[in-house]
């Protein structure tokens, strides 16, 4: 079917999803352009941004030549920046409460408690913003107290609540160094995930419509793969748009090539909670279809994502007819040097975004290879055997479905 092919690669249309992520699509087409300089340095690829033949949408196109294979690549970047943007346009007390609702959510669902059963690093980097957001208004706090002692003794005991005057500017001026510290925008984020309870907002499913068909159309064309890519919260995204994709018959049995590679995954995130529903039934859905090859790369490394854990497995959804997807580990200790390793391993938003960068000790998987190389990924990971130490313990306590 669309995801088995071994047929070698000279056209290859790629669709990135991004997570959520308020920047502009030439952030990754820079991300890009420079990453891919550095691996075609060090792996003695060519590898250069070229002419597109689409111009619809954002992208870049790029001319390589990777074990001496000529292949030309077009990548779209499916955009919601623009929903990501409209639901941080919160102000701070906003943002407090969000927190409040967003912890009482996985909490009171127990949601909270099974992931850090599953994997404590990003669960530890969820309560990265909640701690942040309290310490900051504690800091806040501490000088309304200072100063209304100060003014309690040199104007009047009553003056003492003229200290809580300064709150708001400290909380203020905390929002506007947010671009360093990143506790409002992951509350954010956290608070996007939650606010359904693990279902999609209308305008979300709208958007995953108009990828769908973007997707539906490039299947139709001259190319010889299809590649979806999804990274962090992008993974459950594209898990939804490929399950409606398939189910509506719209994948060639032959050509081209249909392959998802989910990068960074935080499945988890949603699909333990009560009313996610449609993803729980598209992930069980896509894990049986031979409509495709789904390769899931995550490092236990990257403590913002929920490493080597199956998302279907876990999801408790994984049916006895399950194929995908093929869990494997970027290996950061192995695939980067001591050097870049230690240089890195401290930066945790850098390291979320290690897979679509450059390796200097590349293994099996290479991003720059599987979106610019002559193989499909079918190919390219036929016969690989899943990590060893993946994940696989059903612990969701909701495993109800959509209908």
């Amino acid at each position: 079917m669309g995801g088995s092919t071994d047929r070698q690669v000279a056209r290859r249309r790629v669709f990135y999803i991004p997570g959520y992520d308020p920047f502009p699509p030439r952030r990754y087409r820079e991300l890009y352009r420079r990453e891919a300089a550095e691996q075609a340095a060090l792996s003695g690829h060519e590898i250069a941004l070229a002419p597109r033949e689409a111009r619809r949408g954002a992208g870049w196109g790029v001319d390589a030549r990777i074990d001496g294979a000529e292949v030309h690549a077009e990548f779209e970047v499916l955009v919601w920046s623009d929903i990501v943007r409209g639901s941080m346009a919160q102000g701070v007390p906003a943002t407090y409460g969000q927190l409040v609702r967003t912890a009482w959510i996985y909490g009171a669902t127990g949601a909270l408690w099974r992931l850090m059963r599953l994997r404590k690093g990003p669960v530890i980097a969820a309560f990265y913003p909640v701690a942040m957001l309290l310490g900051q208004l504690g800091l806040a706090l501490l000088a309304a107290w200072a100063l209304g002692s100060l003014l309690a003794r040199l104007v009047h005991p009553l003056a003492a609540w003229a200290g809580l005057a300064v709150v708001w500017p400290i909380l203020a001026w905390f929002k506007r160094q947010d671009g360093r510290v990143y506790a409002h925008y992951l509350m954010h984020d956290y608070a996007f995930s939650a606010h359904w309870r693990g279902a999609n907002p209308p305008a979300l499913e709208r958007r995953l419509a108009e990828f769908t068909d973007r997707i539906a159309e490039a299947l139709t064309e001259d190319w010889d793969e299809v590649l979806v890519v999804g990274h962090s919260s992008g993974a459950h995204l594209a898990v939804s748009v490929l399950a409606d994709l398939v189910r509506a018959g719209r994948v060639s049995a032959d050509y081209p090539a249909l392959g998802f590679l989910s990068l960074g995954q935080v499945v988890p995130m949603m699909s333990f909670l009560p009313r996610a529903q449609r993803l729980r039934a598209d992930l069980a859905f896509l894990s049986e279809s031979d409509a495709l090859t789904w390769v899931d790369v995550t490092a236990p490394g990257d403590g913002c994502a929920f490493a080597l854990c199956d998302p279907v497995a876990v999801s408790g959804v994984a049916g006895p007819a399950k194929r995908w997807p093929l869990v494997i580990s970027a290996a950061f200790t192995q695939t980067l040097s001591p050097g870049r390793w230690r240089a890195l391993r401290w930066r945790f938003f850098r390291l979320h975004f290690q897979y679509l960068c450059a390796f200097d000790r590349p293994g099996d998987y290479d991003y720059f290879r599987v979106t610019a190389g002559p193989r499909t990924m079918a190919a390219r990971f036929a016969g690989r055997a899943p990590s060893r130490s993946r994940i696989e313990r059903p612990l969701s306590k909701y495993t109800s479905r959509a209908a």
